[in-house]
């Protein structure tokens, strides 16, 4: 008999059996990217931590309903209500379009997604398409008495909230100690009446390009608020799961709480869950420490910390072995190893599919199934379930050699079994089959990195062009430069 499923409620700080409001029916909103550089590894550990997730309520037999937003408006820089529009700033910077930019590094996110075999979100809203919307949420809370204007801004006042409604409820932190850690920051935001306030709407200095009129001033929505409005909008005024990087749980969530019962009086989110964050040989991952590595850089090599360039089921698998939960330290060796762990796990398949049934059993189907949806249900408990799936190869090698025996029913349980937890449930594909043969898999990695290539060349960066070229000439694999772009083959 199959366990229940339970998961960790950041909320209540404990693990909660799964109870969907509406049975047979989820609806999860995960925050997604803020489109402004190029997708990194923290961005690939929530993506994957949720597309697996998505993946068990689907192999449940649940109708999903998974939406993850895209951020290109309101988010500023450190977080915080003060400076620039990161999207604008890079705009500036680059004497592009803030739409452009955007554009540019959604399809770069959507791309290294596809490669990591993410499924897509059932809607993937922008934040930029629900301004009316966000306006009216702000209108609200003002309304109910939880705004302030200032300046032709609208911030949310923490203080007045917290007088009926606990502050801090998700992070546990408590407003007197959150006024004592943010005094230093009063004398730079001293538009608020405590620096702990957030902006609901700010009013657009002359030069900022991205505003909205609204009865405030013409300006933009502020960060927090257009994750309510999107998650509300979609998956109703209560729904089943909201997730996210432990990074974003104060104060982006714990705004958002505020937000949802300022305006309807109660809560949205039912179970809140928290992918914990990268950290690079012990230390954490982060532009201002120059240890930040993107996804393509991973998939191409390229990052003088890598040794050599790791396939995006590589990345999948290694973020896998760990607990969404738990930290996970990036390392040449920890990838290497998870490249050779993934590969013995997708050389049992094939071994398992050339197994011939026997009169006899001595291995049961039944009793893997229960080790593995135990491990899966125990608020999704990869690292346990790939060591059951691990001690499963060692008994289809077993069966190989003889040394254990197993029947056609049984067979065909197992292999159901191990096909629904490797490929639909881990999100794990096979890449390059032994004979040279191209795979689908395979021909968008490399268009992947001869498109950068062909970037890196218009941009004069030979040395990294050639590297890229040079690196995939040592798999086989014939590059042919031409007028409108490449070709290549696979040698067999």
């Amino acid at each position: 008999m199959k366990s229940e499923l339970e998961i960790f409620n950041t909320l209540t700080k404990r693990k909660e059996r799964f109870v969907p409001l509406v049975e047979g029916k989820v609806g999860m909103y995960v925050c997604g990217p803020t489109v402004y550089g190029d997708p990194h590894l923290g961005h690939a550990r929530s993506a994957i931590s949720f597309d697996l997730v998505y993946r068990y309520f689907l192999h449940l037999g649940n109708k999903v309903r998974y939406v993850r937003n895209i951020t290109d408006v309101g988010h500023l820089e450190n977080d915080e209500d003060t400076g620039e529009d990161k999207i604008a700033k890079k705009a500036r910077i680059e004497e592009l379009e803030p739409m452009e930019v955007a554009q540019y590094y959604t399809n770069r996110y959507h791309d290294t997604m596809r490669l990591l075999n993410n499924l897509p979100p059932s809607i993937e809203p922008h934040a930029s398409g629900h301004i009316p919307e966000q306006i009216a949420m702000a209108e609200a809370i003002e309304k109910n008495g939880f705004a302030y204007r200032v300046n032709g801004s609208l911030y949310f006042d923490v203080a007045k909230y917290n007088e009926k409604y606990p502050y801090g409820k998700l992070s546990g932190r408590k407003l007197e100690d959150l006024l004592q850690t943010t005094r230093d920051n009063l004398a730079k935001q001293d538009e608020k009446k405590n620096p702990f306030d957030f902006a609901l709407w700010k009013k657009a200095d002359p030069k900022h390009i991205m505003r909205w009129h609204s009865q405030w001033s013409d300006g933009f929505p502020g960060w927090h608020l257009e994750c309510s409005v999107m998650s509300t909008k979609y998956l109703g005024e209560r729904f089943d799961i909201h997730g996210g990087g432990m990074d974003l749980l104060f104060p982006h969530h714990e705004c958002e709480i505020a937000q949802s019962v300022a305006t309807n009086g109660t809560e949205a989110v039912h179970y809140w869950m928290h992918n914990n964050m990268i950290t690079v040989d012990g230390q954490k991952m982060g532009k201002s420490l120059g240890n930040f590595i993107t996804l393509y850089e991973f998939f191409s090599g390229t990052h003088p910390r890598l040794e050599k360039a790791y396939s995006p089921m590589t990345i999948r698998f290694f973020i896998l072995q760990a607990h969404y939960r738990s930290p996970l330290d990036f390392s040449n060796q920890a990838l290497q190893s998870s490249e050779k762990g993934m590969n013995r796990l997708l050389q049992g398949w094939e071994t398992l599919q050339n197994i011939q049934p026997a009169n006899q059993t001595t291995v049961s189907a039944e009793e893997w199934s229960e080790k593995l949806y135990a491990a899966i249900n125990d608020d999704f408990n990869t690292p346990v379930l790939i060591a059951h799936l691990f001690d499963l190869v060692k008994d289809i090698n077993k069966l190989k050699t003889g040394d254990l025996t197993i029947d056609k029913s049984n067979l065909e349980q197992l292999q159901k079994l191990f096909s629904d937890f490797v490929f639909d449930i881990l999100g794990l594909k096979a890449g390059v089959s032994e004979t040279g043969e191209k795979n689908n898999m395979t021909t968008d990695l490399i268009d992947l990195l001869l498109n950068i290539r062909k970037e890196m060349k218009a941009n004069k960066m030979y040395e990294l062009s050639d590297e890229i070229r040079n690196r995939l000439q040592e798999k086989g694999i014939v590059i042919k430069d031409t007028k409108d772009g490449f070709e290549w083959e696979m040698r067999k």
